[in-house]
């Protein structure tokens, strides 16, 4: 049972979201759904080039964004790389929300592009003091509900 609770407090703070090797053709973009919906995150993400003459870029950006891109548009990118055979992206996402890496091989011949993208959670230490109060408030309310349940339960038994 110790066991048990040990492994519960170690709660997975770092999750590997994509490790895949994209075709992409010349002057074309892949992409990658992070699914951030719940909470921010730390964004790592690395890329090599094959063959490693040809180069490749990443770009970060949300939901909306990528719908500018495929309407043709310039989107707007939270961070990006420059054209590389190889190179790592790292961008802390404050908030919750739809995010997206573009792999981009737009002006470039063709190329295998292999996209690692690793998301790092902050792991929580301590609660607010507003969720801390209302845990203690909860719990008091349960417990008291709990024995003034029991008292009456065995008084009447008491009496029969």
């Amino acid at each position: 049972m110790l066991l048990l609770a040990l492994l519960l407090l170690q709660a997975v703070t770092s999750v590997q979201l994509v490790d895949e090797v994209y075709d992409i053709p010349a002057d074309n973009w892949r992409y990658a759904e992070l699914g951030l919906n719940q909470k921010p995150a730390l964004v790592i993400a690395r890329f090599d080039v094959s063959p490693p003459t040809q180069k490749a870029r990443l770009a970060l950006m949300t939901r909306e964004e990528l719908e500018h891109l495929q309407a043709g548009q310039q989107p707007e990118n939270l961070s990006s790389t420059p054209f590389l055979p190889q190179g790592t992206l790292v961008y802390n996402v404050p908030i919750a929300g739809d995010y997206v890496i573009v792999v981009d091989n737009r002006g470039q011949p063709a190329a295998q592009v292999r996209l690692r993208v690793r998301l790092d959670f902050p792991a929580v230490k301590q609660l607010p003091r507003e969720k801390q109060l209302a845990v203690i408030l909860i719990s008091f309310a349960a417990f008291f509900v709990v024995v003034t349940w029991s008292a009456r339960r065995l008084l009447r038994n008491i009496r029969r």
